[in-house]
């Protein structure tokens, strides 16, 4: 919903503190002075993203897939709790799952500075691997938000590089992820069972912010995903 009589109560402090309810969280934002994006033909003046670090969504997730199943059950629960949040603020609920395909990769770029790692997902350097974007809250009115952030991309100091020597499907040889290959590798259930029942081993061996690995349901939810045809979005999950 957009409504040019904002609701005055939406700080980020307050988006944050209702995020936190479903394990999400604030992740910076931006602010459009000119030619915003438009939704249902207004201009945004500022963007919130929504994300998770860790498992923190995790549990309250598994509840609503239990509940309800479902081919993309992620980006149902996304969509029902943040559609709400949206309401409450007199907002727009952005996805990066569904059409149109908004430019998450280049929001996040400019929020918090991330850049992609060779596995393609966007690394945080306390975070490693072990976070991601579930949606953006757009508002056609400015609100306070923090400062965008210009944060080390881990890869650029990282000389071991462990992630492109881990993969045993050597999707990574060429020093970037190439996704048939690891699918084929996965298809094959003789070779793929440490990858499906722990997870990547790319992903693993990534040394960055290891405190915050997904548990490992999280991780079989996230392997068996790869089987699924690509769609656009923020790279990392």
């Amino acid at each position: 919903m957009i409504d040019g009589q904002q609701d005055e109560g939406a700080t980020y402090a307050k988006i944050s503190d209702v995020l936190a309810k479903h394990g999400l969280s604030a992740r910076g934002g931006l602010q459009f002075d000119v030619d915003g994006p438009a939704v249902d033909g207004q201009n945004l003046k500022s963007l919130v993203l929504v994300g998770h670090v860790g498992s923190s969504h995790w549990p309250h997730f598994r509840r609503f897939q239990l509940a309800h199943g479902g081919r993309d059950p992620l980006d149902e629960w996304s969509k029902q709790v943040m559609e709400p949040i949206a309401d409450a603020f007199s907002c727009a609920a952005l996805y990066p799952f569904e059409k149109p395909w908004w430019p998450f990769q280049s929001w996040i770029s400019q929020s918090e500075g991330l850049k992609a790692s060779p596995l393609g997902i966007l690394i945080h350097p306390e975070f490693g691997l072990w976070h991601g974007y579930r949606a953006a809250l757009g508002f056609t009115r400015s609100i306070r938000l923090p400062e965008p952030s210009n944060l080390q991309h881990p890869c650029d100091h990282c000389e071991d590089r462990p992630c492109l020597s881990a993969c045993p499907a050597g999707a990574l040889d060429t020093g970037h992820f190439e996704v048939g290959r690891c699918r084929t590798y996965l298809a094959d259930e003789m070779k793929s069972d440490g990858c499906l029942s722990q997870g990547c081993a790319s992903r693993n061996a990534c040394p960055v912010g290891n405190e915050y690995r997904y548990d490992d349901t999280q991780l079989r939810f996230h392997m068996a995903a790869l089987t699924l045809p690509d769609r656009p979005g923020a790279k990392g999950q």
